[in-house]
């Protein structure tokens, strides 16, 4: 348990950023979900309008440092790849 006052608003501050962190994180991956089911259901105007949607929380997730760059790029890459391949398919 926090014994100085300093490490007592730590641990309010942490359980503050914790929950924040847990909606935003929920929010990133409501959106990938969007994409994969508009992929499944071959749509590819909702998938790329999903995609579209997706895109900017997913970099803002990165600026907030709740995902790594690397991950999120990863993500992208990966969605925009099932998409294009929704055409030849």
């Amino acid at each position: 348990m926090a014994n100085t006052a300093q490490a007592r608003k730590r641990a309010r501050q942490a359980q503050k950023h914790r929950a924040h962190n847990a909606s935003r994180r929920s929010l990133l991956r409501t959106r990938i979900r969007q994409v994969l089911k508009a992929i499944q259901a071959g749509d590819q105007g909702a998938a790329r309008m999903a995609y579209a949607q997706a895109v900017p929380i997913i970099d803002k997730m990165v600026k907030t440092d709740l995902v790594h760059r690397n991950k999120a790029d990863r993500h992208k890459a990966r969605l925009n790849a099932r998409i294009k391949g929704m055409a030849t398919a």
